[in-house]
């Protein structure tokens, strides 16, 4: 891919931290935003590479790359849409993609984590140190109540929403692997309860998208819950004590 052709080149998508092109051979470019650090845009390139050669249906990812300042990941070329935009589309199909968005979720858990993933103990304690406008002591309540939760060793997501999987006519693909973890499935649930609970959909969203998830927000999360717990033996106590951990730990992001 030359990166003097960027101007030329069709934008597929926008986000908040990057934007992603259209490239050559089956490829994308997912360019971030001025100021994205450069050691997390690694970060997330080694990890997607160790989630893609455990076998998860991940895009694979070619090479790290630089355009004009900006840091960039060049990926494989999916052909999909999300679950989040598929049932924009049908909103009929709501219940059977949520039971599948859960079940999809208790797959990926079901995948020992390459060792070189980070730990997901150490990144919620380093979310808890991090937190903005909160006292010490309540930090302190949150690390203990970390102390208290079991470890884990299956590949945890940390960021799965209906935006990041992509239905494909060769199956679901999951993207967006910046927050992976090695860790418990069911502090990785708990990351996900608080998406669907908490997080807005960027300002340029379709009108009809914002009124989507404002009106079958409740109803996702019942569901998800419901389904993850009937195919992974736990209880929704064990997923609360895990809220309860990651309550100050980091901001919601949006989806």
């Amino acid at each position: 891919m030359l990166t003097q052709r960027l101007e030329g080149m069709p934008i597929l998508g926008k986000g908040l931290t990057s934007d992603v092109y259209a490239g050559e051979e089956g490829r994308v470019l997912k360019l971030f935003h001025t100021g994205r650090q450069a050691a997390k845009v690694e970060r997330e390139y080694r990890i997607t590479c160790s989630i893609h050669a455990a076998g998860l249906p991940v895009p694979a990812a070619y090479e790290l790359i630089d355009v004009g300042g900006r840091h960039g990941i060049v990926f494989e070329r999916v052909h999909g849409v999300s679950i989040f935009n598929q049932v924009q589309a049908r909103p009929w199909t709501l219940f059977s993609a949520v039971k599948f968005f859960a079940e999809l979720h208790d797959h990926i858990h079901t995948f020992v984590a390459p060792a070189d993933l980070p730990s997901q103990r150490q990144w919620i304690a380093d979310g808890i140190d991090a937190a903005n406008g909160v006292i010490e002591v309540q930090k302190d309540e949150a690390r203990h109540r970390l102390e208290a939760l079991p470890d884990g060793n299956v590949i945890c997501h940390g960021d799965f929403h209906p935006d990041n999987v992509l239905i494909t006519s060769r199956g679901p693909k999951i993207i967006d692997w910046s927050a992976a973890t090695r860790g418990h499935p069911l502090g990785d649930v708990a990351c996900t309860s608080r998406l669907i609970q908490s997080a807005s959909l960027p300002p340029w969203a379709a009108l009809h998208a914002h009124l989507l998830l404002k009106f079958s927000r409740a109803f996702v999360h019942r569901t998800y819950l419901k389904r993850y717990l009937e195919v992974y033996p736990a209880s929704r106590r064990e997923i609360d004590a895990w809220q309860d951990a990651l309550s100050i730990a980091r901001p919601i992001p949006e989806w």
